[in-house]
């Protein structure tokens, strides 16, 4: 039996779904983050050269590779939403920043903090560094202009074109260490290369990631579920909707 996808682009289709969604991803955020922990924090071995502090990279890799992902993905919708002018991909585009910007502004922290006891300092303008921070002020400035727009679809195209072009500083991020020379470290997990690492801390990484990316993904569905429920406040079927429904969302 094939699958309508269509109709999932409706707004009031696509709002249950994400309520039935929201939850299931939410659980296997907080199963996956707390193996994640358990795996990272205890039975890893320490690291010959970093010691104990290597251990943040159970937070600081997952939480940099998410804000990376989470921005081409809404890049990705917003290139729907001004392709089809399609109404729920400018929501899904807009549940999403809020989401990349934490994730970005985590792996900031962490990473300074990383950096302290392994390179002396909590800050250098390194080029992932400072690619990163460009990442979340790009992040933020989505947020911010659609703030400043009060017509919702005016506000749609402007952040649309906005992501899109902040989109170029994604694949900067991503091989800036090989491109310039940096305090950063290379890629310590590849496709085409083994693992630099143990194999339970790959194993304690891997998890923690999965778990960065079903929150990621309950939290943007959480998100849009308000958004939807704010811009179509005036149409028949959300006024139909339960009270209870409602205070949910």
């Amino acid at each position: 039996m094939a699958i309508n996808w269509y109709r999932y682009a409706s707004p009031a289709t696509f709002y249950p779904v994400a309520g039935r969604l929201a939850p299931a991803f939410g659980a296997l955020a907080a199963i996956f983050a707390a193996a994640g922990l358990w795996i990272g924090f205890a039975l890893a071995p320490t690291d010959a050269t970093q010691g104990e502090a290597y251990r943040i990279i159970f937070v600081h890799v997952p939480t940099a590779w998410m804000a990376m992902f989470v921005y081409l993905v809404m890049a990705f919708w917003s290139a729907l939403a001004l392709a089809f002018n399609a109404r729920l991909s400018a929501m899904m585009a807009q549940a999403l920043a809020p989401t990349g910007a934490l994730m970005a502004a985590l792996a900031l922290w962490t990473g300074a903090f990383w950096g302290r006891p392994t390179w002396g300092t909590y800050w250098a303008w390194d080029a992932r560094m400072t690619s990163t921070l460009i990442l979340l002020f790009l992040y933020l400035g989505v947020i911010a202009l659609r703030g400043a727009i009060d017509d919702p679809r005016r506000a749609d195209r402007a952040c649309a074109v906005l992501a899109l072009v902040g989109a170029v500083n994604v694949p900067i991020i991503y091989f800036s260490v090989q491109w310039w020379n940096t305090l950063h470290q290379g890629a310590t997990v590849s496709l085409t290369a083994a693992p630099k690492m143990a194999s339970l801390m790959l194993a304690g990484m891997l998890v923690m990631s999965f778990a960065a990316w079903f929150w990621c993904i309950a939290a943007a569905l959480w998100r849009v579920r308000a958004i939807i429920l704010e811009r179509e406040r005036g149409s028949a079927w959300v006024a139909a909707l339960p009270e209870t429904n409602l205070r949910a969302a």
